[in-house]
């Protein structure tokens, strides 16, 4: 190879390329080196050294570092900074040592500029961050991807977990290389309440220590990423069968390591519970656009079911599952067709009864009953259930009550407890019929073996529900 062809080579490269002799002296240089110091020609550097160019305010370990190539060791990759028209920049640099007939007789080196990702890397640690380079690194996707981008590139700013971008890459990644996975979209219930509630710094940092709670239960099974807002993912390599699928959700939320537990904060101590829409690539699907969208119906399945629970994808049970189905109606169509089926009723309880389809169909409220003024409790679809559970203990100016789980009732009335407790009822909505200063009896709105969350949109549905009778039994009092 001729001098004119090695230097055309040299000066395309991108990286800044330099050559010493053996007493670390400059020999030249490409012209990226040259146009990054902003030097004309190679006279600027040629018989000197770093220390005569005065690049380091420490040059005592950039001369060391050469000292050893010149003593035939090669560095790779190492960090350092120089200064470049007064600015300090952080550089990487790695160096060979040249031999002439089996004697080292200089060097050649190369290096590039790296402050943007240095300075990217420091924004990323100022922020939670659950992962480590050296724990994506396990990851083979993710190995790759940090060879050409840093930490801070592929995580979610606030929670420290992998950004949306990179959890669905990953997605689609497993399914390109034919690796078996379950995934899963994760929804924090009632989040809305809490940031409406306590401000948005307390839902941040609730999102960060669910989000840091769900990546430590996880651990090296996958990844947890950030779908948006209060949503999650997760990508799971070992839990592949039903059985293994449903100890690895359980475990979320009996254990109380992410799920149904007080998170506690400085002001407030909110119960926070989730639910999980999952299903497996790829006995269940084998692409991933079907995947998604198993997942996020298996999802909208589980909030149809009252939140705080698991779903995971059973093609018997949910291949027919219809999103637009699954998603409730406007309120007010509820209450119209409420209104429509009371009128055609004759009766208290005949009427919960007509009402109770249209609370099942979009609420999935299976069970409602009265107790009426004498304390007598009245199940809407089983007449034979008349329960005497006595007074309740109520404070008379408020009207809703919610009852996540069944063993608050207790305070309230013994009797209404073990009643329920009868039933297996975990949780309930209960609401006062009257108007004040009357109260004319109560409805009571159960779930059976899960405590729900019950949503703002759900005690509306049934506090309507119970103004409707209110003004019925008032209407009949007064003999209009």
């Amino acid at each position: 190879m001729d001098e004119s062809f090695f230097r055309k080579i040299i000066d395309t490269a991108q990286d800044c390329v330099f050559w010493k002799d053996a007493d670390r002296r400059f020999l030249g240089a490409n012209k990226a080196f040259l146009d990054y110091y902003g030097f004309e020609s190679e006279d600027m550097i040629i018989g000197k050294n770093d220390e005569d160019m005065g690049w380091h305010s420490d040059p005592e370990p950039f001369k060391q570092d050469e000292l050893r190539v010149l003593a035939g060791e090669s560095t790779y990759k190492v960090h350092g900074t120089c200064e470049v028209r007064g600015q300090e920049r952080n550089i990487i640099a790695s160096k060979s040592p040249i031999y002439e007939n089996g004697e080292v007789v200089g060097m050649v080196g190369s290096f590039m500029d790296v402050t943007d990702v240095v300075n990217k890397k420091s924004i990323s640690e100022s922020s939670q961050q659950v992962y480590s380079e050296e724990g994506l690194r396990h990851f083979k996707f993710f190995d790759k991807i940090l060879d050409e981008s840093t930490i801070g590139d592929i995580l979610d700013p606030l929670t420290g977990v992998v950004s949306r971008a990179y959890a669905l890459e990953y997605a689609k990644w497993l399914i390109d290389s034919d690796i078996p996975f379950t995934f899963a979209i994760v929804d924090l219930d009632n989040f809305k309440f809490i940031n409406d509630s306590y401000g948005h710094r307390i839902g941040d940092k609730v999102l960060m220590d669910v989000s840091a709670n769900m990546v430590r239960y996880v651990g090296e099974r996958g990844i947890v990423g950030r779908f948006g807002g209060d949503e999650l993912l997760i990508v799971n390599l070992v839990d592949l069968s039903y059985d293994e699928k449903k100890i690895f959700y359980e475990g979320m939320y009996s254990l109380k390591t992410v799920f149904r537990i007080n998170y506690d904060m400085e002001e407030c101590s909110p119960f926070i519970t989730g639910t999980i829409g999952s299903a497996t690539y790829p006995s269940d699907s084998d692409n991933y656009d079907e995947l998604f969208e198993l997942i996020d119906k298996t999802l909208y399945r589980g909030k149809n079911k009252g939140r705080n629970c698991y779903i995971i994808y059973v093609e018997e049970k949910h291949k027919n599952l219809e999103i637009k189905k699954l998603a409730k109606r406007g309120i007010y169509t509820c209450m119209n067709e409420i209104i429509t089926r009371f009128e055609t009723a004759e009766g208290i309880v005949n009427k919960l009864c007509a009402a109770l389809p249209v609370l099942e169909e979009e609420y999935n409220m299976q069970t409602l009953y009265l107790i009426d003024s004498e304390g007598i409790m009245h199940d809407a679809m089983d007449r034979r259930v008349n329960v005497d559970v006595g007074t309740l203990e109520l404070p008379t100016d408020e009207d809703l009550f919610i009852y996540h789980s069944v063993t608050d009732i207790a305070g309230i009335s013994s009797k209404l407890y073990e009643a329920l407790s009868e039933h297996e009822v975990r949780s309930s909505i209960l609401v006062r019929v009257g108007i004040l200063p009357e109260t004319y009896g109560y409805i009571i709105c159960t779930e059976e073996r899960n405590e729900r969350i019950w949503q703002e949109d759900e005690c509306a549905i049934v506090f309507f529900l119970a103004k409707l009778i209110a003004g019925i039994v008032k209407l009949e009092r007064s003999g209009s």
